[in-house]
């Protein structure tokens, strides 16, 4: 992430200071995403990229520049996403595919999710492959276990986190209203 971060960041003629104004997000945990030291939420990973003109995947993928009709991901083979022991593991899926509106991740969630709630524009859906998570949103707090999905408007302020002894795992899903439609061909 950290190069295809920098590059279109330079490309785009934006200083880290104009990025982070941009963004509302800070100068510093911007570096530190450039850096390879910290890994962005799906939230802000949209918010980079819409600032950027570039599709999120492109943020997670080993080669940003590779683009295909079709992607296929077999078990084992995955693209490289944030550190698995980090508090929330983020695994990207069809990264080769640019200018999709819907964005699949396979996330595992840790027990404490850090602070703050996310929110960014779209829709979300949620399933449970593995374990049981918790969905907070204001006012509650739902419960799903393997098998379990949910889908909801992700500008909804949302926290996930892992309630099962084992990390849980789930596919997420956001279909990106701000992405651009992919030209047809």
């Amino acid at each position: 992430m950290s190069a295809f971060l920098r590059s279109h960041r330079r490309r785009a003629g934006l200083s880290l200071e104009a990025l982070a104004e941009r963004t509302g997000l800070t100068k510093s945990y911007l570096s530190k995403i450039e850096r390879g030291l910290s890994t962005p939420s799906i939230a802000v990973a949209l918010r980079i990229s819409h600032v950027l003109g570039a599709d999120v995947s492109q943020l997670f993928s080993d080669n940003p520049d590779r683009s295909t009709l079709l992607a296929i991901t077999r078990a084992g083979e995955h693209t490289a996403g944030s550190d698995p022991a980090g508090p929330t593991h983020y695994q990207p899926l069809a990264t080769q595919i640019v200018g999709k509106v819907m964005q699949p991740f396979v996330v595992a969630p840790g027990a404490d999710p850090g602070p703050g709630h996310q929110e960014h524009n779209g829709d979300e859906f949620v399933f449970v492959h593995r374990g049981a998570v918790e969905v907070s949103i204001p006012g509650s707090v739902i419960t799903l276990n393997e098998g379990d999905s949910l889908y909801f408007d992700a500008n909804t302020p949302h926290l996930l986190r892992s309630t099962s002894p084992e990390r849980a795992e789930v596919i997420i899903v956001v279909h990106d209203r701000d992405a651009a439609p992919a030209e047809s061909h």
